[in-house]
């Protein structure tokens, strides 16, 4: 019992080749890469999403094709194409704003000098949609007092009430019609026609 036990020294590895030491050092995490481009992708959509709002009150962007596919992991190299795909449409989304921006820009350029100067835009149309503002308004110079206002070279620059009835004048008048032949009745009358 008071023997010692001869241990056996460890054996230790050879180091690895000097050609597969490099190989695994070229190795790319694919980990790191995956996330690395997901969150890139993530990124490209919170500012397209952005872009998007933007856009939506000079009249939006255009929607891309919808392609439907059964749901899978991406490969480095899909993720790579998608989020060059979500770059290029980012891109393109932010040149339509900038570019819809200079054109609202010089619409209000116009409208300024047709308000100091009418007699020189005569019958100009400019649409509030034009300018980025809501509604169906329209900016235009016309003839103060009509023909004799256009002769003598009255000119100014209206604003159009907005937009135009959902059934136009005749729908109007229908309507005004039945309500004074409601009034003209009996109350009991009256609601045997509303409720009937």
């Amino acid at each position: 019992m008071g023997e010692r036990q001869a241990h056996s020294p460890t054996q230790i590895p050879p180091p690895p080749a000097p050609e597969l030491l490099r190989e695994r050092v070229a190795e790319p995490d694919e980990r790191g890469a995956r996330r690395t481009l997901r969150g890139q992708i993530a990124r490209l959509e919170r500012e397209f999403a952005a872009a998007f709002v933007t856009a939506y009150p000079m009249g939006g962007l255009d929607q891309p094709v919808a392609v439907s596919a059964a749901p899978r992991v991406l490969d480095l190299g899909e993720l790579e194409r998608v989020r060059d795909e979500l770059a290029d449409r980012l891109h393109a989304a932010r040149v339509t704003i900038t570019r819809r921006a200079d054109e609202q820009e010089d619409k209000r350029l116009i409208l300024e000098r047709m308000l100091l100067e009418p007699g020189s835009y005569r019958f100009v149309r400019i649409s509030r949609r034009e300018l980025g503002e809501p509604g169906c308004g329209v900016w235009q110079v016309r003839p103060r007092m009509g023909l004799i206002g256009m002769l003598m070279g009255w000119w100014q620059v209206k604003l159009s009430s907005g937009c135009p009835l959902a059934g136009g004048r005749a729908r109007l008048r229908a309507a005004a019609r039945s309500v004074s032949s409601l009034t003209s009745m009996s109350p009991a009358r009256a609601a045997q026609q509303i409720f009937a």
